[in-house]
């Protein structure tokens, strides 16, 4: 039998869930319980190892992320899991072992706390960076937080963050000015319109939902509130992101970005070939293609489909990275974007 490259991280899958849904069985169910020997030292040091060792393996061969930091950072989260798994009357012997993985859990906690102190004690600089800037503000952001901290995922979390709360309430009076090198992508789209639904919706369902859950369970309507005036305040920052950052195209590269859900750079050099032909435009996009097409009540495709020499980085929501092969872009002045590629490719 043969597998595709797609297939093999759902075995890694299979193989991570198997494993600790075997070791859970063993300690907390009746068959596990009636299998277990006299000396259980023995199958406590295996579930540990499963735990600490196997489980880390598996979720990284999963996630295709193969490094030392998550492999440290994965064991010691196992040791602690292995804490709450096995019943503290067979786990005794190691109770000094698993205290070890909340260290180092802490260790970690301590550091991405120090990375945030560092954020906020460059963050007056890094405001001077951005407004001196003329790019826009989601790319010029990200560049001034990458010159002075160190790139990390909770640094990449709370700058999102940050971006998020600024265009929903930070611009609120402001108009979006746009320069004679930029491309809007929204103005021939239903996405506004459809963004301003969706908070409507959510709107509703908090006012109905929540008062009916209050009554059944507090914990539940309060998670739900928090989560639905989250909702709320990321598709307004979304809209605004839409608005005031539109494609750029500069000397080297252009900017384009979609709201806050994805950009990315595009270098004029990485660029292969422009795909104009309508029959592939309007065929379903590949999983190596990013689209950079606004929602729409109705079918759309893409003005072009940019076929990269090598697959380039794009930033989604949370600062998460991904790289693509082909980028799909539509939009608005659709003839006068095809007139300024060809120049710059040329």
């Amino acid at each position: 039998m043969v597998f595709k490259n797609e297939s093999i991280p759902i075995v890694w899958l299979f193989l991570l869930l198997l494993v600790l849904a075997s070791n859970f069985s063993l300690y907390h169910s009746s068959l596990g319980v009636n299998m277990m020997p006299v000396n259980m030292n023995g199958v406590v040091i295996g579930s540990i190892l499963d735990l600490t060792i196997l489980a880390p393996v598996l979720f990284l061969a999963w996630r295709r992320k193969l490094s030392w930091k998550n492999l440290i950072v994965l064991m010691a989260g196992g040791l602690i899991v292995a804490r709450f798994m096995i019943p503290m009357e067979y786990l005794a012997p190691f109770k000094v072992l698993t205290w070890v993985g909340f260290v180092i859990e802490a260790a970690f906690v301590l550091l991405e706390i120090l990375l945030l102190v560092t954020l906020f004690k460059y963050l007056p600089e890094i405001i001077r960076s951005v407004q001196k800037s003329p790019l826009p503000l989601l790319f010029s952001f990200s560049h001034a937080v990458d010159e002075k901290v160190r790139k990390h995922l909770v640094i990449q979390v709370i700058c999102s963050e940050m971006l998020m709360f600024y265009y929903a309430f930070g611009i609120l009076k402001k108009k979006p000015q746009h320069k004679a090198n930029t491309f809007t992508l929204y103005k021939k789209s239903s996405l506004i319109p459809f963004q301003l639904m969706m908070i409507h919706a959510i709107v509703i369902e908090t006012l109905g939902i929540h008062w009916w859950l209050h009554d059944k369970s507090f914990i539940l309507s309060l998670i739900l509130l928090v989560t639905n005036i989250y909702s709320v305040i990321l598709f307004l920052a979304d809209i605004q992101a839409v608005r005031f950052n539109p494609l750029q195209v500069e000397d080297d590269r252009m900017y384009v970005s979609l709201g806050l859900m994805k950009r990315m750079e595009i270098r004029w050099e990485d660029i292969e070939e422009v795909i104009e032909d309508p029959k592939i435009l309007e065929q379903k996009l590949s999983k190596k293609t990013i689209d950079f097409v606004a929602r729409d009540f109705e079918k759309v495709y893409p003005n072009v489909i940019l076929k990269l020499k090598c697959p380039v980085e794009v930033t989604l929501l949370m600062g998460i990275k991904r790289e693509y092969e082909q980028v799909a872009i539509r939009v608005d002045e659709s003839e006068k974007f095809k007139e300024v590629l060809k120049q710059k490719l040329q």
